[in-house]
């Protein structure tokens, strides 16, 4: 996970061209299906309760559980009949790809600093008619098909930023909709070969002793315990104190450690009450602004800072206990990618099989109707918004699961 060529722009705007966005519209299905290898599955009467709001101001809210998100996302606006604009991570836009997200209505973000030109960007659209804008609230991948990560609330705060001005310029309240967005992916055949195989291959790399049984939780546990060890070993936390913790004990003291050295080494203010993800992003900003380079002698180089940042990225949701509470093979699949991520040094596995990208959308949440409780408290009702809509998609899984 070296730390890679970044785009040269600070900001990338949206250049939509509706005509290529409806021919791609035209043909996302092949493509989801055979070169993303999962078909979008999403119930009429959910996308009969979004037409229904008409030419509304709309933002999507969706969890975040893998890389395929954003085109799940666009082959929603193709079974709607829109047109999407997409908040879309900065170091995105490069070569080919960067000009087809903005030819789709992609525009960049720059997460960790204060990306006034995104920001400015959201709001101009956000102040439009009939504006239908996907924003990913979770902030990053989450890694994790059946759990979502804190919602960050700036996702909420822009578009009450857009409403009062909106409101000071037509004398009126305009009606505001975010909409709950679950992803849940469901592989479509038996992956028990797929889970062996990987489970395999990881056994190998890590030259670990075939396994003593055929069963699958055990000999994912021996893996994780041998990868969560060697990143003790490699940060030198495998002192006998730390190793007679708990596991998640264990994972957070990995990531304290890592986040605190990396500051420290970056000069940065310890953030200790900011989420782990927002200081990741900190981290990574004060590595792109940086015009010196840290002796190749040390440990501590950009290079190991910048891996250091993406392992914390890479296990920001993990702990010890989602496979067992529900053994499925999505779970296993989910923990078994962060760990080839690791062992391998891949960024993006590929699709371990076919899926099926269930979506729910749930019930609309009008900011006209908060609007007068914002005016009063903005801080305390951008929170409570955020939460209400994180369990909101966290409840659409919920409820996928038991179908």
């Amino acid at each position: 996970m070296a730390k890679t060529v970044v785009p040269q722009l600070d900001f990338y705007p949206p250049q939509q061209n509706p005509l290529v966005t409806r021919l791609f519209q035209s043909v996302s299905p092949l493509i989801s299906h055979f070169f993303f290898q999962f078909d979008l599955k999403v119930p009429t009467a959910d996308l009969e309760k979004v037409a229904a709001l008409g030419s509304e101001r709309l933002v999507f809210m969706p969890n975040h559980p893998s890389f395929q998100d954003g085109i799940v996302l666009f082959r929603l606006s193709t079974r709607l009949g829109e047109l999407f604009h997409y908040t879309i991570a900065w170091e995105n836009f490069r070569g080919l790809q960067g000009k087809l997200l903005q030819m789709g209505g992609g525009y960049s973000i720059r997460r960790g600093v204060g990306d006034r030109a995104s920001i400015s960007q959201t709001l101009q659209l956000l102040s439009r008619p009939a504006c239908r804008l996907v924003i990913f609230p979770e902030g990053g991948c989450s890694f994790q098909n059946d759990t979502v990560m804190p919602f960050r609330t700036g996702a909420i705060k822009l578009p009450f930023q857009a409403m009062n001005r909106l409101a000071k310029q037509e004398a009126s309240i305009p009606n505001f909709y975010l909409i709950p967005v679950s992803i849940k992916y469901r592989y479509t055949s038996p992956m028990h070969r797929t889970i062996d195989d990987t489970l395999r291959r990881l056994e190998t790399a890590l030259h670990l002793s075939p396994a003593a049984t055929a069963e699958f939780y055990p000999r994912l546990r021996t893996v994780a315990e041998q990868v969560m060890g060697n990143l003790e070993r490699e940060y030198n936390l495998n002192s006998t104190p730390t190793m007679q913790q708990d596991w998640n004990q264990r994972i957070e003291a990995i990531k304290t450690h890592i986040l605190q050295t990396c500051e420290e080494k970056l000069e940065l203010s310890p953030a200790p009450k900011l989420p782990a993800r927002e200081r990741v992003y900190r981290i990574q900003a004060a590595l792109e602004s940086r015009t010196e380079v840290l002796e190749n002698n040390e440990f501590w180089t950009d290079d190991s800072i910048y891996k250091a940042s993406m392992r914390l990225l890479n296990f920001d949701a993990i702990y010890d206990g989602y496979v067992a509470a529900a053994p499925t093979p999505e779970r296993f699949l989910d923990t078994l990618t962060r760990l080839e991520r690791e062992v391998f040094g891949i960024n993006q596995p590929a699709p371990k099989g076919h899926r099926h990208a269930i979506v729910r959308l749930g019930e609309p949440v009008n900011l006209k109707d908060r609007f007068e409780a914002y005016k009063e408290d903005k801080t305390g009702t951008v929170e409570a918004i955020a939460q209400e809509v994180q369990q909101a998609v966290q409840g659409g899984l919920n409820a996928i699961n038991l179908l």
